[in-house]
């Protein structure tokens, strides 16, 4: 009996060894997490932008690996980046920008108000110089700003154009035995066009093709304008796919020089006029912005940033409805925020979170001045949250719009048939089992949620009618699920001004009637210890690890297969994705 206390004693103390560690690391973490980059800037400084440097649109999008502790990309908010340009400008201390990125983890839409920056920078007389390796289109875009492009002489610049590829999965679900029931309103909401079809539909190319010619256009220009490269030429250097020949991009003006790095780095140094044997101070974004001080009165603008998918309930890495709605109350009640910018960069989702978050924003409107400003995407139920705004800004190259409805419910009859597996239900309703993972859906069901679907969109389209001051005629011709770039957006009236995220608290500013103010972000930031185990969450511990491990998208198509609550939501939401690279 002694030897078995002894071997429960010892067990237990091995337990506790083993509990008390595992704590210890994750303090360990906190600390090292929690401690800050030095902000001292040198004289005779360049300020750097490289691979190491990732552009998000909100906190929330700080997310890495857990465990990813010595990971070196540090996340710098767009906002962070405005404004450290901003500041160079007059900063002595400071004596250009250094662009050496081959790849650059930012959006389309926070490239161009980096890029807009950037030629304002250039204004003070101060350098603007770039170089790349291997540059991928987006790297190309934000560094042709440069008063001169280095190029290495066996690299390239990965300009190509934009293109969108849909694959469609309607013969392979039949192929398979997986059933797919659909219900939707618009013949442009094409999140469930591949599983209707087995082709691109001539709405869907139509809108696509819209919408990549508007980006294109706007992106191109720039590029060509910046390189002083005429139009026709540029699109046959395009075309011809010259850039990612070293020898052609130069000949074709994409560089100006074909060198390696440590002769860029020469000529920085002969620019600033130091010994070829000292060491050049370069300093990060993400330093350079922890030595600017909110030098604001008392007075505060909210950037309240929504950023990701839409859903119900809780969690920290998306816009989830009861954590959002809190945050949305802080700001009626907090008498010091005089005006609320609504950052939105979202596709959509969950049409039910979006209603309640539309709901608050109008609460707080009625308060005080709300100012809404497009990042990449606001679109679906994203353009839906927007509606309780006084203003609506946005990018030219936001992706918006995609007023829609739909809702998709895959089921598995014809497989499990195949593989001998088959149901019966026993029932006390004629809809009792009106979603089975075998049978699809009930009559009924696909009765209701037909009906479901078309109350959310006349739903959607009143209060955009209500915002816009236009009939439901007009915004239904403009709606029907269909996308429309920012610029096509102001057209159609859509939204009210073409402006980035400055444009729109400096309107808010306005509206409040400030001068002298400062500029707080909200929600704030949530270490990665807290984003693990935050009881603000309504996801337990499994759940969140095999996320972290198969990546949101991923995750994302693994719950609507296998969470009966997703299967059965209706849903806003656009599945396009627009990137440069």
């Amino acid at each position: 009996m002694k030897s078995f206390f002894k071997l429960v004693l010892a067990n237990l103390t091995a337990i506790f060894i083993v509990v008390a560690g595992f704590f210890a690391f994750f303090l360990f973490f906190i600390l090292i997490s929690s401690v800050s980059e030095t902000s001292d800037v040198k004289s005779e400084s360049v300020l750097t932008l490289d691979l190491k440097t990732k552009i998000i649109d909100s906190p929330s999008e700080d997310q890495e690996d857990f465990f990813a502790i010595n990971k070196e990309q540090k996340a710098v908010l767009l906002y962070d980046v405005l404004q450290a340009i901003n500041k160079a400008k007059t900063d002595d201390k400071i004596k250009g920008i250094s662009i050496e990125s081959d790849f650059i983890s930012a959006g389309i839409t926070q490239l161009d108000d980096i890029r807009k920056a950037l030629v304002d920078f250039k204004k003070s007389g101060k350098f603007v110089y770039a170089y790349g390796n291997t540059v991928s289109q987006s790297a190309y875009y934000l560094g042709s700003v440069a008063d001169k492009y280095y190029l290495n002489p066996s690299g390239g610049i990965n300009l190509q154009g934009l293109s969108a590829e849909v694959t469609f999965y309607k013969s392979f679900a039949e192929k398979y035995g997986i059933g797919i029931q659909v219900i939707r309103h618009g013949k442009f909401k094409a999140a469930v066009e591949p599983f209707l079809k087995d082709e691109i539909s001539p709405e869907n190319k139509e809108q696509l093709s819209t919408l990549l010619n508007d980006i294109w256009n706007n992106t191109s220009t720039r590029i060509a304008a910046s390189r002083n490269i005429p139009a026709s030429d540029f699109k046959m250097i395009t075309d011809s796919l010259y850039g990612y020949l070293p020898n052609l991009s130069l000949k074709y003006k994409l560089a100006d020089q074909l060198i390696q790095k440590s002769e860029y780095d020469n000529i920085i140094k002969k620019k600033l006029k130091i010994d070829a044997d000292k060491k050049i101070n370069k300093i990060s974004f993400a330093k350079y912005t922890n030595s600017i001080k909110d030098d604001g009165g008392k007075d505060k603008i909210a950037v309240l940033y929504a950023s990701g998918t839409i859903y119900n309930g809780k969690g920290y890495d998306a816009i989830y409805a009861d954590n959002f709605v809190k945050e949305i109350k802080k700001l009626q009640k907090d008498k010091n925020v005089k005006a609320v910018v609504f950052r939105i960069n979202s596709p959509g989702g969950s049409a039910n979170a979006s209603d309640e978050i539309l709901f608050e924003m109008q609460q707080l409107k009625r308060i005080k001045p709300v100012v809404v400003s497009f990042g990449d995407y606001a679109a679906s139920g994203g353009y839906y949250i927007a509606m309780g705004a006084d203003k609506i800004f946005s990018e030219p190259n936001t992706l918006t719009g995609s007023i829609g409805v739909f809702g998709v419910i895959p089921y598995f009859k014809e497989l499990a048939a195949k593989n001998g597996i088959r149901s019966d239900a026993v029932t006390t309703n004629a809809n009792s089992n009106m979603i089975s993972a075998i049978n699809g859906l009930s009559p009924g069901a696909v009765t209701i949620m037909t009906r479901s679907v078309e109350s959310t969109y006349q739903r959607f389209v009143h209060f955009v009618t209500q915002n816009r001051k236009k009939s439901f005629e007009q915004i239904d011709a403009v709606g029907g699920g269909r996308i429309w770039s920012g610029v096509r957006a102001k057209e159609i009236g859509l939204v009210d001004e073409l402006g980035n995220l400055q444009d729109a608290i400096n309107y808010a500013a306005k509206s409040a009637k400030l001068k002298d103010y400062g500029v707080s972000t909200y929600p704030a930031k949530v270490s990665k210890f807290e984003q693990f185990f935050s009881p603000e969450t309504d996801e337990d511990f499994s759940t969140r690890v095999i996320r972290n491990k198969i990546g949101k998208e991923n995750f994302k198509i693994f719950q609507q297969m296998t969470d009966p609550n997703a299967k059965a939501t209706v849903m806003m939401e656009t599945p396009f994705s627009i990137k440069l690279d």
